[in-house]
């Protein structure tokens, strides 16, 4: 078995939140094809990204570099990213209990924050990640496909976001029923994945709000983290 940097060191969780809401969201069974809790959704993704590094790591071994970081580490996730442009969609995603989980290893540090806007799986759940390089460029594995996102996305579209990190994407299932943020920006790579449409009676759901909200959060968690 190829051991992986990133899983060598056991995952902290912190499940802290605002105390008015103390009601963590059950794991449900997916009721329509592609319809997942956001929970098995997140680590799905984590260890994808796992694999894919490795990958990355034996087929580039000759381009290995310490990469810069101008980026600190997160202690909480769910705290710096606020979220605040997806919370104007969807409501206050912070509003029921956030899932952190984080890890040190000498290679890569990395944070994971999931947020939710309700309990159901027709409501808006984001997935936000970020990896600090410490040993290796990440830029040789940044295009690499996602698998489990190629799964959900299917005949989606890619678009380069202008002005955000060295470099960003953002991938868009058809009707955005799943977008990626993707930056990369020296050894730091930030990912934010919402899923869900986010719509509510009184909040219709609307595409290039969507969009647009989860480019200028990111824009917004870049700032935080900046050194």
């Amino acid at each position: 078995m190829i051991g992986e940097p990133e899983l060598d060191a056991a995952w902290e969780t912190d499940h802290t939140t605002r105390p008015a809401e103390e009601i963590a969201p059950r794991e449900r069974e997916a009721g329509a094809a592609g319809a997942r809790r956001p929970w098995l959704w997140a680590l799905g993704g984590a260890v994808i990204a796992s694999a894919v590094w490795a990958g990355g790591l034996y087929a580039f071994g000759d381009r290995l570099s310490a990469p810069e970081l101008s980026y600190r580490a997160t202690e909480n996730l769910c705290q710096d990213f606020e979220a605040r442009a997806l919370s104007k969609i969807a409501g206050d995603l912070h509003r029921y209990r956030p899932m952190n989980q984080q890890n040190d290893h000498p290679a890569v540090r990395g944070a994971i924050c999931v947020l939710q806007s309700g309990e159901t799986v027709s409501n808006l759940s984001v997935r936000t990640q970020v990896d600090l390089h410490r040993r290796t460029d990440p830029e040789a594995e940044f295009d690499v496909p996602s698998l489990w996102l190629a799964a959900e996305v299917g005949a989606g579209r890619t678009e380069a976001v202008q002005g955000l990190g060295e470099r960003a994407v953002l991938i868009a299932a058809p009707g955005d029923a799943v977008l990626q943020l993707k930056v990369l920006d020296g050894g730091a790579v930030f990912t934010i994945e919402t899923y869900g449409t986010g719509s509510s009676p009184n909040t219709p759901a609307d595409t290039a709000a969507l969009q647009a909200a989860v480019v200028e959060d990111g824009r917004a968690l870049l700032a935080a983290l900046k050194k």
